[in-house]
């Protein structure tokens, strides 16, 4: 529950920051006014996720407190708390792309520290990423998959962004 109280708040963040970055007027006004509260709001969100985190099981604690984990996570707090500051900065006045990289930014180092706290396992101590593995031939076979369509995947992505550059006004794209 507090992870899918956070997860809003990120996203509503993530919202207003990019209205921040497309859009002008009272719309872009307003969303600097929500990214500020919702920046605090977030940061109390992956705080209390962190605290609660390490005593959902013993596995995560010893992680969280045990060499090497206490190494790989132990500038976590620090490196979150210097983004969000910056976030918390940026969102009421600054470059109008910053608010929303600084946001993917704090989502990145979440999902980065989940995936710390969980190694190797995908399902907590039910089925680790050796397990959940698919063959060999099955792994090639999305290889080359994926080597024949990211490139169509980015070169749609980048047209449709090329398309939709800069601020809307108070006409929209029309």
């Amino acid at each position: 529950m507090l992870t899918g109280a956070s997860l809003v708040i990120g996203y509503a963040l993530l919202g207003a920051c990019w209205l921040i970055w497309k859009t002008s007027g009272a719309v872009h006004d307003e969303a600097r006014g929500f990214a500020r509260g919702l920046t605090l709001g977030l940061l109390a969100a992956i705080a209390a996720v962190s605290i609660y985190t390490p005593f959902l099981d013993d596995k995560y604690y010893k992680t969280w407190f045990t060499w090497p984990g206490v190494c790989a996570l132990a500038l976590m707090p620090l490196v979150v708390a210097a983004i969000g500051g910056l976030l918390y900065r940026r969102a009421g006045k600054g470059r109008d792309f910053l608010p929303f990289v600084l946001t993917l930014s704090l989502f990145g180092l979440s999902m980065l520290g989940l995936a710390i706290s969980m190694w190797p396992d995908l399902i907590p101590s039910r089925l680790s990423i050796w397990d959940a593995a698919a063959p060999k031939s099955s792994q090639i076979f999305m290889l080359v998959g994926a080597a024949i369509l990211m490139p169509l995947i980015l070169a749609y992505t980048t047209w449709a962004y090329w398309v939709f550059r800069g601020k809307t006004s108070d006409e929209g794209y029309h």
